[in-house]
């Protein structure tokens, strides 16, 4: 709980509205700092919801696509969440838009390798299944993929990796290919190498535009969304550093 809300207030739109208000009680006291930190608190909040610097700063942070290549033992699925209380499917939790964008990719990737899967994800909000256990219907049910180990335990990306771990060494497996969003990607990938695991990566769901024009600078919710995604991941990595 206090963690999910330090979180919070570090990241956008929350820590920009505490920036600005943290300006506007400072005008009677302070008037030219508190009317820059207003007014600074504004610039940031547009610049970051704008398409255009989103779409620019996550390409730069994720880096460009590369097709997975080299020799790997297994597939390793993270878990991007669940879809609670899905109507169309009984009114039963499965995998939300994340994930299957990760399922989608792995079942290509085992169609190309046939490499054994094994999908990683707990159930961190308390719900009654696993990620896991939602991913791994969906690749059977849907995809026509078969899942080998499941992971179904972990709350966070880096008990994916250390409960993973266990299941692997046990398999004598050192060398995955690593599915996850590309905005996942480098702090997944980080853990798991410093987990002592040889990391090919298989990222998907890239920022993708059809052109740049005028809408691109004009202020959305989606854009605003991938900010505080990679403002979430570059400060998962910072933590990590700073823990290891």
């Amino acid at each position: 709980m206090y963690i999910r809300l330090i979180s919070a207030c570090l990241l956008p739109p929350l820590d920009l509205i505490l920036l600005g208000m943290t300006g506007l009680l400072l005008i009677g006291i302070r008037p030219k700092l508190g009317r820059d930190l207003a007014l600074l608190s504004l610039l940031l909040l547009y610049l970051i919801s704008t398409p255009v610097f989103s779409d620019w700063a996550m390409k730069k942070f994720e880096g460009p696509y590369v097709a997975p290549s080299g020799h790997a033992d297994a597939i390793v699925v993270l878990g991007g969440g669940s879809y609670f209380d899905a109507p169309e499917y009984g009114g039963e939790n499965t995998v939300n838009r994340a994930t299957l964008e990760r399922l989608r990719y792995a079942a290509r990737l085992y169609r190309m390798t046939e490499k054994p899967i094994l999908v990683a994800g707990g159930a961190p909000l308390g719900n009654e299944d696993s990620e896991a256990s939602q991913m791994k219907e969906a690749l059977v049910n849907d995809f026509h993929v078969p899942v080998k180990w499941t992971e179904s335990s972990s709350k966070n990306t880096m008990e994916n990796v250390s409960k993973s771990a266990i299941i692997l060494e046990k398999n004598n497996i050192q060398a995955i290919y690593l599915v996850s969003q590309a905005w996942h990607m480098p702090r997944a990938e980080l853990m798991f190498r410093h987990a002592g695991f040889t990391v090919i990566p298989a990222p998907t769901g890239f920022p993708t535009s059809y052109r740049t024009d005028l809408l691109s600078f004009l202020p959305s919710a989606e854009a605003l969304l991938k900010s505080k995604i990679l403002m979430h991941e570059i400060i998962g990595i910072a933590q990590f550093e700073l823990k290891s």
